[in-house]
């Protein structure tokens, strides 16, 4: 009977590595990129060459239905993502903030709150010039 040779490296258990890199890694400056929607508020963590560092969202901090399209929930998020990047050592970051939503002033004085020192904050929400040439009158 042949023994059976343990499995170095399988990827049965998770990712290979992911837990040390994650700890590893050093962020001094990033970018803070919020989405404020009218039913939820979405904050994303990148470093300054746009790879996503870590991201939360009103949802993911377990508001459910009407309640994650609140202020409060909005300073939840922005809280949660911001802990885990202060602790990469980030110390200072740029905020573009996109969309409407009623979360949009609670995420930055969370962002505010926080320590981190921000150089730029700049609404980056999209505006219609116009659009397309609508379709003619249906003639019958």
């Amino acid at each position: 009977m042949r023994k059976t040779r343990p499995r170095i490296g399988s990827r049965r258990w998770g990712r290979i590595g992911s837990r040390s890199r994650k700890s590893v890694r050093r962020i001094p400056k990033g970018v803070i990129h919020v989405l404020a929607g009218f039913h939820n508020t979405i904050v994303t963590v990148t470093d300054v060459r746009g790879q996503v560092v870590y991201w939360s969202s009103a949802g993911t901090c377990r508001f459910k239905g009407p309640r994650k399209a609140t202020p409060f929930a909005a300073q939840t998020a922005a809280g949660d993502a911001i802990r885990t990047v202060v602790d990469q050592g980030m110390k200072r970051a740029e905020v573009m903030i996109k969309g409407p939503g009623p979360g949009r002033d609670a995420v930055l004085r969370a962002i505010r709150r926080s320590g981190i020192r921000l150089s730029l904050i700049r609404d980056v929400t999209p505006i219609a010039h116009n659009g397309c040439r609508p379709p003619l009158k249906r003639r019958v």
